[in-house]
């Protein structure tokens, strides 16, 4: 789905409209980058979603590993806890790193009509979020109804972000959230390698328009497209799962068989990220999430490999990295490469 310029719907007390906020690198760099290229003969083919850069025949990996438990602090890991396969082929490591890594961490916030009564729960919530980033990691806040409102583009202005989320609207209107999550993971998460982790941490009680049986015309892009997005995206989700079952069946008729797929939406989601999906009816409920977002982002793994197969040829290579002998955690990565070509 191509992204529409007016998508931001209009909002009365500072949200901002369209206001993507996109990263040059420094002039110098770029001629640098020139004259290596041009010397090294090296040509790169890029993915639109999903890309992995390679200096010479190294394929660098950035790995995330999520899923430690919080009562214990996460052990560093060593090469051998890591299998990398390209291919389905097994691959040698032949560098690896592990440092603590800042993060680019988007609130996406349900504004909807059917989440009105959670919004001082929301607004709350999101300031804590703010509170236990580290001063590295960066926050961006956008909110949704039938459309994404950027409320702030990715700042650490601590102070900056608490005022806008103060001036979040009521919560009224229709819920697009897969043209919203889509949005996120599209548009306002930089693409492409680089220091930074992303991960969007959504509220919602999940219900979208589209859905069966729900009033309302619903997001342009389906479902099953946007799991494929976050399934191929290096961007982590985590979901939080508002319930309003009880009062929307009620107040705006909503059948219970859509909050039950709903809920199974939400599953997904965090089955594909290797991520739990929290629950929540109270801002208590949420106590423990703050510290597992930033524990499961910020460390993060640089495994090197040559591939085994040296053709030339301009394919794409499919990556996957597993962690031996573990179930309990998980490994996430790019899922892929376009090898250099001959030309």
């Amino acid at each position: 789905m191509q992204t529409n310029p007016a998508f931001f719907t209009q909002r009365p007390k500072g949200a901002k409209q369209n206001q993507t906020t996109f990263f040059a690198p420094l002039r110098f760099c770029v001629k640098t980058l020139a004259v290596m290229l041009l010397l090294s003969g090296i040509a790169r083919a890029q993915d639109p979603v999903e890309t992995i850069k390679i200096d010479s025949d190294l394929v660098d990996l950035k790995v995330s590993v999520l899923g430690f438990p919080t009562n214990s602090p996460p052990p560093l890991l060593e090469p051998k806890d890591f299998v990398v396969l390209e291919d389905g082929i097994p691959q040698e490591i032949t560098f690896f790193q592990a440092a603590d890594t800042p993060f680019d961490l988007v609130l996406l916030l349900d504004l909807s009509g059917s989440n009105s009564k959670n919004l001082k729960m929301i607004r709350n919530s999101a300031k804590r979020f703010v509170d236990a980033a580290r001063d590295i990691d960066r926050i961006a806040l956008v909110t949704f109804t039938d459309q994404p409102a950027l409320y702030s583009s990715f700042s650490l202005d601590r102070k900056k972000l608490k005022k806008a989320i103060d001036d979040m609207d009521e919560a009224i209107g229709g819920t697009n959230f897969w043209d919203s999550m889509d949005y996120v993971l599209r548009d306002l998460i930089p693409q492409g390698s680089g220091p930074r982790r992303s991960a969007i941490v959504v509220m919602t009680d999940g219900i979208d328009n589209a859905l069966p049986d729900v009033p309302g015309i619903g997001s342009s892009i389906t479902f099953a497209r946007l799991l494929e997005r976050v399934r191929t995206s290096e961007t982590i989700v985590f979901p939080i799962y508002l319930d309003t079952e009880e009062e929307n069946v009620k107040r705006f008729h909503v059948p219970r068989a859509a909050y039950a797929l709903a809920r199974e939406q939400l599953g997904q989601i965090a089955n594909v990220c290797g991520t739990p999906m929290y629950r929540a009816s109270r801002l208590s409920d949420l106590d423990t999430v703050y510290g597992q977002v930033v524990r499961d982002l910020s460390t993060v793994y640089s495994i090197g490999y040559q591939p085994t197969n040296k053709d030339l040829d301009g394919k794409w290579r499919a990556v996957e990295v597993h962690l031996a002998n573990r179930s309990d955690i998980y490994a996430r990565t790019k899922r892929g490469y376009y090898a250099k070509s001959r030309t």
